[in-house]
């Protein structure tokens, strides 16, 4: 297992985008969310960064944007 592979962002039907992840990164005993099946998480970014920020949606919160 491992912290890190190669992930692949891709458009599905017209104007929804799919982010993958490595089994081998999420299946990591350290990796920091615990998903059964599917979950809803924050992602964000800097304008200028090449990072994103993905975090645990918690169900209280409010959609942005």
């Amino acid at each position: 297992m491992g912290n890190e592979g190669r992930g692949t962002i891709f458009r599905i039907k017209g104007s929804k985008y799919m982010l993958y992840l490595p089994v081998g990164v999420v299946d990591d005993s350290m990796f920091p969310f615990k998903c059964d099946k599917s979950m809803c998480v924050r992602v964000r970014f800097k304008p200028g960064n090449d990072k994103i920020i993905i975090e645990k949606w918690e169900e209280n919160e409010k959609q942005e944007g």
